[in-house]
């Protein structure tokens, strides 16, 4: 809170009696064409048409309200009336301008069509503006003119089409697309648009000054900033802060909204709104303010020159600037909550959903949030090319206990069991391998504890694809996967691939699979390298044989045949198991394919 000292007067009464306050929008509500602010347009349009004679029998003033329609309108009845006017401004001394002033003419009538809007109030006023005047023009002021009825409408419509040459119909509305087209074709249309923040600042500070009020500037800043370009607003915010004296200070929980956003922190975005509503602020206004804040976050990332306040000036505030693509989200959301809020039955679970919705797109499934969290990929993929590392999946931890034995290999607790597992099954078991050492970071033979257990061949298949394979490198596992296990003799383990040339770029990599398999079994195995599309198997333990790389049609490797039903597995003759052929003929049909245990 901001505490602003009192003021000792109320200030100059202008347009009441003596010793009444008066509140500050009607105390200074423009009197002269020149005294309207921001809408110089219709005033010099106006104040000339008076001046030259040229005045028309309908005019319709359309804008927010808080613009100046209805004191434009008012204006507009004293110039027609004054007695002594100079160059279309009304003296504001005479007897007409007087009674204006006050409500008390008889030239003026006003007409609010939000509660008189029925056929019959209409007719009454038609019947009327025929009769004389004492003034010099009888002028109907009509505010809000789009809530008139249908028939209402019509009834003035032939007024309008043909009204006494003494009268004068000023027609004011905040919504001019439901005035009916054969209305606004018979008016001059004039467009009220709200104040610019600058035009705005200095009738304040003029206001302030006229009327001796100790307004911190801070109190200034707050009624620019809520009136949101609406002089009326603005000056009855002025209004109470010169009279509370307090300046309430939302800019915290808008910069702890904003912070929460950029950090992605659900828990302090939803903190800060619980601040906020049990500080007194109502969740639609804190919303609100919020839109308005993002919008200078964007603008300041966007729009430099056009940013109030500029960047430094945020930054200097503790407010973190958030990226262009955050701020266009972070807008639609907030936004599209504003307007839910108006029918919700809690607008705080509304603005709560909201901010949840911008501090963890994992729970949000909409559009803006899926591309938010691909450039969120996109970025953290640029910090590791631009590191030079690669993400590497973790090798998994094996811990054997003697109490609690873990699942089978190869299978997941209560998932599918993949086919390591399924093969070990089948196959007589073999004594447990001993402890691996601790895997080692970068690639090469690990040593192995002596009098390691030389691992079968079945060993390695149950643990080549839940294991071996998913330790190692990416280009390392996109070779090797499309290979299977031979035989294992002699201490070197024979691994079959498609044709010579995956032998040939498989043999670049062998140390990697020598490494993750002695690594995983605390052996001292050697590692052999044969092509499938070979008619003999080389003998196991001599060196590999690595061919020239053949010709593009010799790369395809030899067709198998396919057993007619799955019970004729076992009969498959060669050197493959059932098991092993099956997962030999799908890596061939799907090349890149990986195991996975669901």
């Amino acid at each position: 809170m901001v505490e602003a000292a009192p003021s000792p007067s109320n200030g100059p009464t202008r347009g009441g009696p003596a010793g009444e306050y008066q509140s500050l929008y009607r105390r200074y509500r423009p009197q002269r064409f020149s005294e309207v602010r921001g809408q110089e347009l219709a005033t010099t349009t106006l104040r000339n048409a008076v001046r030259d004679g040229r005045m028309v029998h309908a005019y319709l003033f359309s804008g927010p309200h808080g613009t100046g329609k209805t004191s434009t309108a008012r204006i507009l009845a004293k110039a027609l009336n004054c007695l002594d006017p100079k160059e279309g401004e009304p003296c504001g001394r005479c007897e007409p301008c007087l009674d204006i002033a006050r409500g008390a003419s008889l030239d003026v009538h006003e007409l609010d069509a939000a509660s008189n809007n029925g056929v019959d109030a209409m007719r009454d006023l038609v019947s009327r503006a025929s009769l004389a005047t004492p003034g010099k023009r009888k002028v109907y002021i009509i505010d809000e003119v789009h809530m008139l009825s249908t028939a209402a409408s019509n009834a003035l419509l032939k007024t309008l089409e043909e009204p006494p040459d003494h009268v004068v119909f000023v027609l004011a509305t905040t919504d001019p697309q439901k005035v009916l087209p054969t209305i606004r074709s018979r008016t001059q249309h004039f467009e009220f648009h709200l104040l610019e923040q600058p035009v705005l600042e200095g009738l304040l500070a003029d206001v302030a000054a006229d009327a001796g009020l100790a307004v911190p500037e801070e109190g200034l800043e707050a009624a620019v900033r809520r009136g949101h370009g609406s002089a009326r607003d603005a000056l009855s915010i002025l209004d109470q802060v010169a009279a509370s004296g307090i300046v309430e200070d939302d800019a915290r929980f808008l910069t702890r909204l904003v912070a929460s956003i950029a950090d992605e922190d659900a828990a302090a975005s939803l903190s800060a709104v619980a601040d906020a509503v049990t500080a007194g602020f109502d969740p639609q206004r804190l919303a609100v303010e919020l839109v308005e804040t993002l919008r200078e976050q964007f603008l300041a990332s966007v729009a430099r020159r056009v940013a109030r306040p500029d960047p430094e000036a945020l930054a200097a505030d503790g407010r973190p600037l958030l990226p262009p693509a955050r701020c266009v989200r972070a807008l639609e959301v907030v936004g599209a909550a504003i307007v839910d809020m108006r029918e919700a039955l809690d607008p705080r679970t509304t603005l709560e959903v909201a901010m949840v919705r911008l501090t963890n797109p994992d729970v949000d499934d909409s559009a803006a949030a899926l591309v938010d969290r691909i450039e969120r990929l996109e970025r953290r993929l640029a910090d590791l090319e631009q590191n030079g590392g690669e993400a590497r999946r973790p090798a998994p931890s094996r811990q054997a206990t003697v109490a609690e034995p873990g699942p089978p290999p190869g299978e997941v607790p209560g998932g599918n069991p993949a086919l390591g597992a399924f093969l070990s099954r089948r196959q007589p078991a073999t004594p447990p391998a001993p402890p691996p050492a601790p895997a080692v970071p970068a690639p090469g033979p690990a040593p192995a504890p002596a009098g390691a257990a030389e691992p079968s061949r079945d060993d390695l298949v149950t643990a080549w694809a839940d294991s071996i394979l998913k330790v190692l490198r990416p280009r390392a596992r996109a070779i090797y996967q499309v290979g299977r296990w031979l035989a294992v003799e002699n201490g070197t383990a024979v691994f079959a691939l498609p044709n010579a040339a995956h032998v040939q770029h498989a043999g670049a990599l062998s140390a990697d699979v020598t490494a993750a398999i002695n690594g995983h079994f605390g052996s001292r195995l050697r590692l052999e390298l044969v092509a499938d599309a070979d008619t003999g198997r080389p003998r196991p333990g001599a060196a590999p044989s690595v061919p020239e790389a053949p010709s593009v049609a010799e790369e395809e490797p030899p067709d198998h045949e396919t057993p007619s039903a799955v019970g004729d597995l076992d009969a498959v003759a060669g050197p493959h198991d059932s098991a092993s052929w099956a997962e030999s003929r799908l890596r061939e049909v799907f090349p890149g394919a990986e195991e996975v245990n669901r």
